[in-house]
């Protein structure tokens, strides 16, 4: 008439007994903190010291490239010719820093236009460039 504490005593066992993982983590993370200080850099190099006083040049104004409904192009403000575009792309590829090229198109120009200025400005040798958008808000 005595009541059983243990439960049915022949049922499996629901528990898992995580002392043992418990002591081998602990060990490895002991082996680990004692060995990692005596891991270094067997190849030494002279490594630069950074100077953080030297100032950067400031970067070069960028180049507003317009381009018209019509395929009109406007460097800078300026009207020019796909020939003189072609020959003022050569010039500012060359310089160092290179500017970028900031292309501004009008909303039903072809892109056709576009893919050729972009390819002009590819073999020109410039490599920075971007296109110019309205925001939202900005109609």
């Amino acid at each position: 008439m005595g009541m059983s504490a243990g439960g049915s005593g022949g049922g499996p066992m629901a528990e898992i007994n995580v002392t043992p993982l418990v002591d081998v983590m602990l060990v490895l993370l002991i082996i680990f903190m004692i060995t990692a200080p005596l891991m270094s850099h067997k190849i030494r190099i002279d490594l630069p010291q950074a100077n953080p006083n030297v100032q950067q040049d400031n970067p070069p104004e960028p180049i507003d490239l317009a381009i018209r409904e019509n395929g009109d192009l406007f460097w800078n403000d300026e009207p020019v010719t796909e020939a003189i575009l072609q020959a003022q792309l050569r010039v500012a590829a060359q310089k160092n820093p290179q500017p970028e090229l900031q292309i501004r198109a009008d909303k039903p120009t072809q892109w056709q236009k576009i893919a050729t200025v972009m390819a002009e400005a590819k073999s020109a040798g410039m490599v920075k460039l971007g296109f110019m958008t309205t925001g939202a808000g900005d109609q």
